[in-house]
């Protein structure tokens, strides 16, 4: 295929197919650098796999990373979690919205730009995926109402920290059942008067046969919530008065239990700001 009609392409695919700026689907990914590779790591990350390996790709139109120093790490739990194994692990978290309808196009891309990243030696190994799926939306709840910014916005907003929860449901027949608790009386209730400003609420999806090998299967397909919390405090201001005892109300209810609640601040980008406090 000639230069030009390669070119060519690129006008035929921005001519059909969904458009919108609703986050219909996400890719969720917590990782742990090797002791000893933390700087390492975070440069290469942030200085090239978060635009080669992410935000330049097709259809993933907004990202952001947060980190877990040790403090934040030590608040996390419940201890004996089904997601982090031990419950301190993952230390980084990336967050990335894709256009709803686009899932399938950009997993064609993604598979073959990480194909092609790992033959040219710009993939890092010394690093364990601890929690990396990609996620279709389910719900967002928002703590105002119409007022602030929408989930669309939510990865360029400035917030000042994030809780990851994982719920996982009882069974997957009580999945809808869980999230339709969740949405209409949980969130609005946790929310109210909260520095959280929204709730986002995904399912976890498969990866792909051909992902690459050192990313596990995704587990609790069928069973499994993921829930970003965004909040305008920093967690640790407001992490026992209202994320404490999250996972209390949810196993009262016999519909799921709480995996793993975790609290992060965001990175501050071409900087290796907190990387000396993960440990």
């Amino acid at each position: 295929m000639s230069e030009e009609t390669r070119s060519d392409v690129y006008a035929e695919l921005a001519a059909v197919g969904p458009y919108g700026v609703r986050p219909g689907h996400a890719l969720i990914t917590m990782v742990e650098p090797h002791p000893g590779h933390e700087y390492a790591y975070n440069r290469w990350y942030e200085d090239d796999h978060y635009y080669a390996g992410a935000m330049a790709m097709p259809w993933m139109y907004a990202g952001r990373r947060w980190v877990a120093t040790r403090d934040l790490q030590l608040l996390r739990y419940p201890e004996k979690s089904a997601v982090a194994q031990p419950v301190t692990a993952g230390c980084y978290l990336s967050t990335y919205w894709v256009t709803d309808g686009r899932y399938d196009d950009h997993m064609r891309w993604t598979v073959a730009i990480n194909r092609r990243l790992n033959r040219d030696a710009r993939v890092y190994q010394d690093r364990t995926h601890v929690f990396t799926a990609f996620q279709d939306h389910e719900t967002t709840v928002y703590r105002d109402g119409a007022a602030g910014p929408r989930d669309f916005h939510a990865l360029d907003h400035p917030y000042a920290g994030l809780v990851l929860e994982v719920i996982d449901a009882e069974s997957a027949e009580r999945r809808a059942e869980l999230l339709e608790w969740l949405r209409s009386r949980h969130l609005p209730k946790r929310l109210a008067g909260s520095p959280a400003a929204m709730v986002t609420v995904f399912r976890p999806t498969p990866l792909p046969g051909d992902r690459m090998t050192y990313v596990k299967q995704v587990e609790g397909v069928d069973t499994r919530l993921t829930l970003l919390w965004f909040l305008e405090a920093d967690p640790r201001e407001c992490w026992e008065a209202y994320f404490t005892g999250l996972d209390g109300p949810v196993g009262e209810t016999g519909l799921g239990r709480v995996e793993l609640v975790a609290p992060f601040v965001p990175t501050v980008p071409g900087t290796d700001r907190y990387v000396d406090r993960l440990r």
